[in-house]
């Protein structure tokens, strides 16, 4: 009843703004007979309030209805506007208390109303308008409404074992034709559901008089009083748009970047946010959704799940060290929350204990909640020690968004979390949404901007790279007499990780380096940069394969990063002998054959690893062929490698053509190939 009461709240002064402005009303009371309470009223162009006193009387019998019923015994209820009345949410007077203010403060279930009116000086010139009755914007919880004995409407459904309700909206009942002048009696039979120790202390029935009178008249007043919930709405109707708008955003922002959980989160929150506004326009524009089951989905469900939501977004957006406990905590908190009011009794899930020994979860779901507010400031807390400007600017936003979520408790203490402006009712919740998402969108377009920022330093960075790569892999190979060297270099990105040198021998051989660096970007081209220093410089005290591949070895250890590198060195000395060397990379091929060579660790793994070397003899005329694992890897649409067999097959062909082939099938890695041809004599 504590939520209900609060929804219902926000309506108050519809009921005094209405009269206000239907200045040409008239209407007067009679002291009550012994019978029903009478009320004297002259239609015209008029209206009639029907303020009484009201006879009054709590249970239900439908024998209530007859006009007949002789009700002298009943108590009196006066709805009146008590001068002075003051709506602590919206802060307007001439709101009249419910019956629990009224002498009966424990009454729930059904209970009802009676009025006796006379009419007199029938209706407008032509006498012909049917007569029809308003019912206030504020009432609990549900009502039927009989004019001599005849059910005109009802707001509510009523079952034989229990009463649906829905949150209040404007109603107007046609009175039967014929009733239009003489005496008429009014009953209203009314339900009110059991309230918790959380209800209003003014809960129950009628918190406005009844207003008779033509249809016309009462047309335009409920114009007047739509109205007056639209402009309670507008707000929601505002947020629910920019809510659906940046989850739209956040899920888009989340697929093009897999990388940043704090989008999916912004959109979670942003997606329920969104259902938890549509729930509350819906409970106002429609009988859709029961009050019940709209307050437990509201209040129960998704609040507490908003706050735990928000927690984690902004966990990851602080980048938070500790996010896996957060979110644990979090889930753990909405899980008992949901669990202890689950007991509660409500039509949709059952009396599960009884009403009287449910007394205890107010305290306990009080403690849940605020312990997921205290979450959500400690997140904040964290992200202000953390990112300084991000922590501040989020600090106000979800402050309102932890007043917004206790709304109920605070409403009880007489706390208002309503703003009028301009004839708009604006929330605390709403201020609180639109703030959050306006930070949001600020801290996004500057952490967008930082990235740009980011990004360009990152390509002049690739481009500093690119520039020491091209030093340091020879566009041309170098001349060496009795050979004939060609390559062919095609990194995948703007910067590789292969690498390849041809240095002349002092016997008039050739030395050829080969190898790949795990990676690709910069870090690879840095490697690639120490690799080919590193080569140069031992080169001027050994010429043996294995003796560079272990002090490569030795220089690599720690510096790799958790990578690795392959790499092939061999010599061929000018009568055809080939030295080589291998550790990890793929075996050279010997026109279109491969070479069956014994493999070694890569570079970078263990700084004692050793490297045996392997001999064979290049006859005049003959190619050896050496290539990097991006020509096997190279991979079709389909997912099909370029393999060793299509490989071996076009081992025999130019560096160009071999690279062109396998860059043609489907390129994922660097490709660098490397021919070197013994020259026949002239």
């Amino acid at each position: 009843m504590g939520s209900k009461c609060t929804r219902l709240l926000s309506h108050r002064l519809i009921s005094l703004a209405i009269l206000s402005l239907l200045v040409f009303s008239l209407f007067s009371a009679a002291p009550a007979p012994a019978q029903t309470g009478l009320v004297k009223g002259t239609i015209g162009d008029a209206v009639l309030v029907l303020t009484g006193p009201w006879k009054f009387h709590p249970g239900d019998d439908m024998a209530w209805a007859n006009p007949s019923f002789d009700d002298s015994g009943w108590g009196t209820q006066d709805l009146t506007p008590p001068a002075g009345s003051y709506d602590p949410i919206t802060g307007s007077s001439g709101y009249v208390p419910g019956w629990t203010a009224n002498g009966f403060p424990k009454l729930t279930g059904y209970a009802w109303y009676r009025l006796r009116v006379q009419l007199q000086n029938l209706g407008s010139a032509s006498g012909s308008q049917q007569l029809a009755l308003t019912m206030p914007l504020n009432f609990d919880d549900a009502y039927q409404v009989y004019v001599n004995g005849r059910q005109i409407g009802q707001f509510g459904r009523f079952d034989p074992n229990a009463v649906v309700f829905y949150n209040a909206q404007p109603r107007r009942f046609t009175l039967p034709a014929g009733v239009n002048n003489g005496d008429l009696t009014v009953a209203i039979r009314f339900w009110m559901d059991a309230e918790t120790p959380l209800g209003s202390e003014d809960a129950g029935g009628l918190h406005g008089p009844p207003i008779l009178g033509e249809s016309s008249a009462i047309d335009a007043m409920l114009r007047l009083e739509w109205d007056a919930v639209n402009r309670t709405q507008v707000g929601n109707v505002l947020s629910i748009i920019f809510l659906a708008l940046a989850s739209l955003l956040a899920f888009t922002l989340y697929w093009l970047d897999r990388q940043e959980p704090a989008y999916l989160w912004l959109g979670t929150v942003c997606a329920i946010s969104l259902l938890a506004r549509s729930t509350v326009v819906m409970g106002y524009y429609s009988t859709a959704l029961p009050m019940v089951p709209e307050v437990f989905a509201q209040d129960v469900l998704l609040l507490p799940l908003i706050l735990g939501l928000w927690a984690l977004f902004w966990a990851y957006w602080f980048k938070l060290d500790d996010i896996r406990r957060i979110a644990r905590t979090a889930w753990a908190l909405i899980a008992l929350l949901v669990l202890a009011m689950s007991t509660v009794r409500t039509p949709v899930l059952g009396s599960i204990v009884p009403v009287e020994a449910s007394a205890w979860l107010i305290p306990v779901t009080l403690v849940l909640k605020l312990s997921l507010g205290v979450l959500l400031l400690w997140v904040t807390y964290c992200g202000i020690r953390k990112r300084t400007a991000d922590g501040w600017l989020a600090l106000a936003p979800i402050l309102l968004t932890i007043i917004w979520a206790y709304q109920e408790e605070l409403t009880v203490i007489h706390i208002p979390l309503i703003l009028r402006i301009g004839g708009v009712t604006i929330t605390y919740g709403i201020i609180a949404t639109l703030l959050m998402l306006a930070i949001i969108s600020m801290l996004m377009m500057r952490r967008f901007i930082r990235g740009q920022r980011d990004k360009i330093q990152l390509e002049l960075e690739i481009e500093q790279a690119r520039q020491v790569q091209h030093v340091l892999i020879p566009e041309a190979t170098p001349a060496i007499p009795g050979f004939a060297v060609k390559s062919e270099y095609r990194p995948a990105q703007q910067v590789g990780g292969d690498f390849f040198q041809i240095i002349p021998t002092q016997n008039g051989g050739v030395l050829a380096v080969i190898g790949d660096v795990s990676g690709k970007g910069t870090p690879a081209a840095m490697t690639v940069s120490l690799l080919v220093g590193t080569v140069r410089t031992l080169v001027q005290y050994t010429q043996k394969p294995s003796e560079i591949l272990a002090s490569v070895n030795e220089r690599m250890w720690g510096r790799s990063q958790g990578g690795f590198t392959t790499c092939l060195v061999l010599r061929v000395d000018p009568d055809g002998t080939v030295t080589l060397a291998d550790a990890g990379h793929p075996a050279p091929y010997v026109q279109g054959k491969e070479v069956s060579v014994e493999s070694g660790m890569p570079l970078g793994l263990n700084p004692h690893a050793t490297y045996a070397e392997s001999t064979f003899r290049l006859a005049k005329g003959e190619q050896l062929t050496l290539l990097t694992d991006g020509v096997l890897e190279a991979r079709n649409s389909v997912g099909e490698l370029f393999g060793f067999e299509r490989t071996a097959a076009i081992a025999g062909q130019s560096a160009e053509s071999i690279a062109h082939s396998a860059q043609t099938f489907g390129q994922e890695d660097d490709i660098t190939v490397l021919t070197l041809t013994r020259l026949a004599a002239a």
